[in-house]
């Protein structure tokens, strides 16, 4: 009988193909199913950046508007061709996260071997944090995005003897256009002071051939050099690439509290739109495993970088607890220190036999089912079901947009945001009931429109399953028709 040789089993030879394959076909259905499957609302914050993303114009850059310009650029875009949608508004961070989660298995691969890099990919893109921000509709997803891109081409700089200086100059240019996101600036300053304490990308940058580091250094210059002739002009921009808007200094600690509270509690705070935890308990775990893992070599690029992190986002998040979703780079790089430790300790002990490797496998699966699993079923349902997050959710625009095709519709608070339909619509938005033209023979009116002190009749109210208070449209005629 023929001996069987494991390695040259095609499943064998080809495992890892097939694992990011499969990771691959799970990660974008996920992904492009978002708006579906649970955040299907709208946060305070989504509603704004659509009101600020349609409002740019070409004068946008010389009145000062350039924080997160790359994304309400894109968002606009998406919302001038699909309508005024949940799925319009959210399509730029679906795309954003495609790409986000592209960078982070490229950057994981490039660190560590393909068995620490998939199940860390895994980990992290089909997570509950990663998936919220995926599916945010606001710039919060670039704060993760540029920190990751960067220190992708920094690994391409850094691997290769004679680096290309195409990966010098992309690296240049995305830390240009990084800093016009928010905290961006400090992250900008982070990797130049990390640079010059760490004495082996110290000795790289040395090592550099000229003509990257000259292109490099040009572009970060003239770009930095029109950022301070914008800032002069527009002190405000300044003030929000540094801090959050209405930042006070008092609240920097509460900030840190506040943004920790969904990592390490284990219920919902009432005016968080995170779930908690943030992180699940064992990824937390394998977590903390890797960060005790990278004491030893700590002054290793690879391994010092993590814990350098960690610290920015305790930082950024003193001005903003949105900022704490940072954390899921860190955590990654983190995650995957501690799958390799875990899985270099399981083959020490038995490094010469091959049945234990196998046997090995079979916990393994199961661990990070364990994991991934209960992640994603909590995300689904916990964005669907949990009262405390789904009520900083608002359903009300599904809603109009099946319900609202004639007459005009009385939007009250929300008045700057439906005024967008009325470019794509025939529908009139005004604020108050009192607005309505004398004309109008079908007036709508958000939630909370009993009491319209005109002679209207009440024809119809339109409700949602979603909401405490299900009722979302009150519909009127006027009286005599």
């Amino acid at each position: 009988m023929k001996k069987i040789v494991i390695s040259k089993l095609f499943l064998y030879r080809h495992r890892f193909v097939i694992g990011y394959l499969i990771l691959a076909v799970a990660f974008l259905i996920l992904l492009f199913g978002l708006p579906v499957m649970s955040q299907s609302g709208l946060t305070d914050s989504e509603m704004q950046s659509s009101v600020d993303s349609v409002a740019l114009n070409i004068e946008a850059p010389l009145k000062g508007d350039l924080v997160d310009l790359p994304y309400h650029l894109l968002q606009k875009a998406s919302i001038k061709m699909f309508g005024l949608t949940p799925y319009a508004i959210k399509f730029p961070s679906i795309l954003i996260g495609l790409c986000l989660g592209v960078l982070l298995i490229l950057l994981l691969n490039r660190w560590f071997k393909n068995n620490v890099s998939l199940l860390a990919s895994a980990l992290v893109v089909l997570s509950t944090p990663f998936l919220f921000l995926a599916g945010n509709g606001t710039p919060l997803i670039m704060l993760v995005f540029w920190p990751t891109l960067l220190l992708w081409l920094g690994s391409k700089i850094q691997g290769e003897k004679r680096p290309k200086p195409v990966y010098s100059f992309l690296f240049a240019l995305s830390l240009l256009l990084s800093i016009f996101t928010p905290y961006m600036v400090y992250f900008a300053v982070f990797c130049v002071i990390f640079v010059l304490v760490q004495p082996h990308l110290r000795f790289i940058v040395k090592s550099l051939p000229r003509l990257p580091f000259i292109i490099t250094v040009l572009v970060v210059l003239v770009g930095m050099g029109l950022l301070v002739m914008n800032m002069v002009n527009h002190p405000d921009t300044l003030m929000e690439l540094l801090f959050a808007r209405g930042f006070e200094v008092k609240d920097f600690f509460s900030n840190i509290t506040t943004g920790l509270s969904p990592v390490f509690s284990w219920r919902d705070t009432p005016t968080s739109v995170f779930l908690s935890p943030l992180m699940s308990l064992p990824t937390l775990a394998l977590a903390l495993v890797g960060l005790f893992s990278t004491t030893k070599g700590f002054f290793a690029s690879r391994n010092s970088i993590a814990s350098a992190l960690v610290v920015f986002t305790l930082v950024i998040t003193g001005f903003n607890p949105l900022a704490v979703v940072f954390f899921i780079l860190p955590f990654a790089i983190l995650t995957a220190h501690g799958i390799k430790y875990m899985l270099e300790k399981w083959y020490n002990l038995f490094p010469e036999n091959p049945y234990a490797r196998v046997a090995g496998i079979f916990p393994l699966i199961m661990l990070f089912g364990f994991i991934i699993i209960p992640s994603l079923t909590q995300y689904v349902n916990g964005y669907r079901y949990n009262p405390t997050v789904v009520g900083q959710f608002d359903f009300t625009l599904p809603v109009v947009n099946e319900h609202v095709k004639e007459g005009v519709l009385v939007a009250g608070d929300r008045y700057d945001f439906y005024r967008i339909l009325q470019d794509k619509t025939g529908i009139r938005v005004v604020r108050e009931v009192g607005d309505v033209p004398g004309d109008a023979s079908i007036v709508s009116v958000l939630s909370g429109g009993a009491d319209v002190g005109r002679n209207l009749k009440l024809s119809q109210i339109y409700t949602s399953h979603l909401r405490e208070n299900s009722d979302i449209i009150y519909v009127y005629t006027v009286k005599g028709e």
